[in-house]
């Protein structure tokens, strides 16, 4: 079972507020503008063009979903595992082709800076922080819908699939405990994407900040290389991102 403590549910409720926050703020400039009648479209033949290029900056939150095997016994070695949830950093380019007056095929080819942890607590000794701070290339396949276009907004869903390669990691073990070893997790992930954006158009760029939810399909733990997993039977990845989109 995943367990996130007190202190990782206020960061994130935290990060839910400021993120509500910037799109009510977002909304309430675009309801300011109508009420004050003729508002000039911008950008009005963006969609007839077949691709559109783009640049983005995103915000991950990041953490492992545990599932704890047959072997794990609380209160016999560490009473609790759980992975807090991380902030990371993104970036990366967009590649959007049109496909019809509401779906377009879309994929955003990015490189994440993440942080992932597994925090043993026990009942007698100090808690033990496994660490795997690595880089990821991240290549999505989505597909967006989009509303009808109102003036100079319009809202979408997206949905698809990403693969993640980790180029490279800096593994690292904090703390002390009754496990030994580090914990080693494959160097290849496969995720189901979707979330939801807002469009806004400016007179030479789109601005669209998006909201997607990732959550891994493939157990990434590697087993037979960790001495520190006991208890340990599946590892999936969950991520929440705040993405900023300019194309």
């Amino acid at each position: 079972m995943h367990t996130i403590n007190l202190r990782d549910l206020l960061h994130l409720y935290r990060t839910k507020i400021i993120i509500s926050f910037a799109i009510l703020c977002v909304f309430s400039q675009e309801v300011k503008a109508q009420g004050q009648g003729y508002v000039r479209r911008h950008l009005e033949y963006y969609d007839d063009k077949p691709i559109h290029y783009g640049i983005l900056f995103a915000m991950p939150f990041t953490s492992y979903n545990i599932r704890h095997s047959d072997a794990f016994v609380p209160g016999d070695s560490a009473y609790l595992i759980q992975s807090p949830m991380k902030t990371a950093f993104r970036m990366g380019f967009i590649l959007n082709a049109y496909l019809s007056e509401r779906f377009d095929i879309r994929t955003t080819p990015s490189v994440s800076l993440y942080e992932r942890q597994i925090k043993y607590s026990y009942p007698n000794s100090p808690d033990k922080i496994d660490k795997r701070e690595s880089t990821w290339l991240e290549i999505p396949l989505l597909i967006k819908y989009k509303s009808k276009r109102r003036v100079n907004t319009r809202m979408y869903m997206i949905a698809g699939v990403t693969l993640g390669l980790e180029t490279n990691v800096k593994k690292s073990t904090a703390g002390t405990g009754s496990a030994g070893g580090r914990l080693d997790t494959q160097t290849s992930d496969f995720t189901f994407d979707c979330g939801v954006g807002y469009e806004r158009f400016f007179e030479f760029f789109k601005f669209a900040p998006e909201l997607r939810f990732s959550s891994g399909l493939k157990n990434v733990l590697n087993p037979s290389k960790n001495s520190s997993a006991v208890g340990i039977g599946k590892l999936t990845t969950h991520t929440v991102t705040l993405y900023l989109n300019f194309e």
